[in-house]
């Protein structure tokens, strides 16, 4: 049973940081590339960061570049996000997601697995 358990949400101050967590079972997280999504009330699911399998490959959105940090340990089958100077407009349920793909791409339907989410809020 394939199984994406996020973690790692909180509650923070704007300028703050959080580092959130994706632990993977039932499959080799070496053979995916695994992306970060987000989605605030009222909004539409958003693409956040991905990286493909080796973390030679790295996409950002542009609101969260220079800011977030995707990053991955494979012998632990696991993926991070670290997000710095966190803002209030960052607050969102943010959900860990692995795609079959080589390149990982930003398309919600593009990924075939989906951890539960992690909410974050940040506080102005």
């Amino acid at each position: 049973q394939v199984q994406l358990v996020d973690s790692g949400g909180g509650l923070v101050q704007a300028g703050g940081s959080l580092r959130l967590f994706c632990a993977a079972s039932g499959l080799p997280l070496s053979l995916y590339a695994m992306a970060w999504f987000r989605q605030a009330p009222g909004k539409e699911r958003e693409f956040v960061a991905a990286i493909n399998w080796s973390g030679g490959v790295i996409d950002y959105a542009d609101s969260v570049k220079g800011r977030f940090t995707i990053s991955r340990d494979n012998a632990k089958n696991m993926v991070f996000l670290l997000m710095s100077s966190l803002k209030p407009d960052d607050t969102a349920v943010y959900c860990c997601a692995a795609s079959e793909r080589t390149i990982p791409l930003r398309m919600v339907h593009t990924y075939d697995y989906w951890g539960q989410g992690t909410q974050v809020t940040v506080s102005s």
